[in-house]
């Protein structure tokens, strides 16, 4: 899910696994929750800046199947960027395939053959809590 109702459904994962819309409802709205959370928390009542005609630059901390990604960049064009680039520093093969259908570049620093999950190529895959965040945001304020 992504600000403003946007939502991704890697369909084909979905057949796969046997799961249906239906059983992700439950899922969807208590992510929504969180997301909604996480945005109040993080903007403090600030308007997001316009992201209108510009280049929008994606980072995020690994790609194992792109479907993150995926969602911030249809999020991105539908807010008008102009140009959306997608960063990791790992990713698997099928996640850069992906996320090279929606983006504009896609750029990875490792792309292992052998990929089970994001967190297996940090030696810290601690996840940052809010006050971490909260912490940065300020600072660069």
């Amino acid at each position: 899910i992504g600000e403003g109702g946007w939502q991704y459904f890697d369909t084909e994962l979905m057949r796969k696994l046997g799961v249906s819309q239906g059983t992700l409802q439950p899922v969807e709205e208590k992510e929504q929750l969180e997301l909604e959370r996480r945005v109040a928390l993080y903007q403090k009542g600030r308007q997001a800046a316009s992201i209108s005609g510009r280049l929008v630059i994606i980072v995020d901390d690994g790609a194992a199947t792109g479907t993150t990604a995926r969602v911030a960049i249809d999020a991105m064009r539908a807010k008008g960027a102009s140009r959306v680039m997608v960063a990791v520093p790992v990713a698997s093969s099928e996640a850069i395939a992906e996320l090279r259908q929606a983006a504009d570049e896609v750029l990875s620093v490792l792309r292992p053959t052998s990929f089970a999950a994001v967190g297996q190529w940090y030696r810290d895959f601690a996840q940052l809590s809010d006050r971490d965040v909260m912490e940065m945001l300020e600072s660069h304020a």
